[in-house]
């Protein structure tokens, strides 16, 4: 299989999510494991819209632990219900924090976070068994449609966790 990624040359995130769906459907398709499906997602997240940290934290146990991820170092591990990660784990709930340094609690693993959005990865139980998070340099960077397509593309994960 062709592992390449097609992106439209255009700006509008909602095109981009649209041309990335079939592309980590069809590449999530050949029956990956957890783990390796987790990496391909980040890779392709982070090439297409280059944010500044782009990866998973998987559930173990009662905490968080550090998956696959694009950027730079990251915390290693998160308790349930600290910081954004923590919280959308514990609510079970995806999170848009439009200014990290506004949010409780924030975890900073990077002083170049400025907003940041985590989505909870679930079984096809719907339990949560992991969170995507993404941190973007920008104030804001983070809508409900970015919530909506992501929330979509986790999806693609549940038989794999």
């Amino acid at each position: 299989m062709d592992a390449s990624i097609v992106l439209p040359k255009t700006a509008d995130r909602k095109a981009l999510y649209e041309a990335l769906f079939p592309q980590v459907e069809a590449l999530l398709n050949d029956g990956s494991d957890a783990i390796a499906a987790m990496a391909n997602m980040a890779a392709v997240l982070h090439t297409a819209f280059a944010w500044h940290w782009t990866g998973f934290y998987r559930v173990v146990g009662q905490e968080l632990v550090l998956g696959p991820f694009q950027g730079p170092v990251a915390c290693s591990r998160i308790p349930y219900g600290k910081g954004v990660c923590g919280t959308a784990w514990k609510e079970n709930k995806t999170m848009i924090v439009a200014d990290v340094d506004a949010f409780p609690g924030h975890i900073a693993c990077s002083s170049l976070s400025r907003s940041e959005i985590v989505i909870p990865v679930r079984n096809m139980g719907s339990e949560v068994k992991a969170v995507l998070d993404i941190d973007s340099e920008h104030l804001n960077d983070f809508d409900e449609n970015d919530g909506r397509a992501l929330e979509r593309l986790c999806k693609l994960l549940s038989p794999l966790v």
